[in-house]
């Protein structure tokens, strides 16, 4: 090999290592079997997510990976890979692969890192299931709000019983 081939190497090398870290996740996928159209679409919902499908040859991505500190990655690296990074929220490459997988069965979702920290496929696919950041708080915010509600019908009720019955339900005399 040429030293300008050997250089090249080490300059992806090097690019994929500060992806890698300066991601806030990013997924390894296998999308052996999938079609161009399908490759494309997932590409699609991928940066309407936020984040990125990048095909990378194995030896490059195993070398990167253990560079960036993530070594337990590279016992999945055989076979046509792809890396999906997220940049803006933590779980979005992960939630957006598996999404795309329930539909597209050939997309195996196989290893990650999310926040920094190295997932094994069924701690990813836990991690994918997890709703948006959004939908949580709007799930908290209905957990806070329903105790007020309670409390404010019964204030509601209490007053209605101590002023006594209604004119309109009294009896006629």
């Amino acid at each position: 090999m040429s030293e300008k081939a050997i250089a090249k190497k080490i300059q992806e090398v090097e690019v994929l290592t500060e992806r890698m870290k300066s991601a806030s996740s990013f997924v390894i996928v296998d999308y052996a079997g999938l079609t161009v159209e399908q490759v494309t679409k997932l590409r699609r919902e991928l940066l309407d997510a936020g984040c990125e499908l990048k095909v990378i040859k194995n030896n490059i991505t195993k070398r990167a990976a253990q560079a960036a500190g993530f070594s337990e990655l590279t016992e999945a690296l055989s076979g046509p890979n792809a890396v999906a990074f997220g940049d803006s929220e933590s779980v979005a490459a992960a939630k957006a692969v598996y999404d795309f997988a329930k539909e597209n069965k050939e997309l195996e979702l196989k290893v990650g890192v999310v926040d920094g920290e190295y997932m094994n496929n069924e701690k990813i696919q836990t991690i994918a299931t997890i709703p948006s950041r959004e939908v949580l708080l709007t799930m908290f915010a209905a957990g806070l709000m329903q105790p007020i509600k309670e409390f404010a019908i019964a204030v509601d009720l209490v007053s209605q019983n101590l002023e006594g019955p209604s004119t309109e339900e009294s009896p006629v005399e």
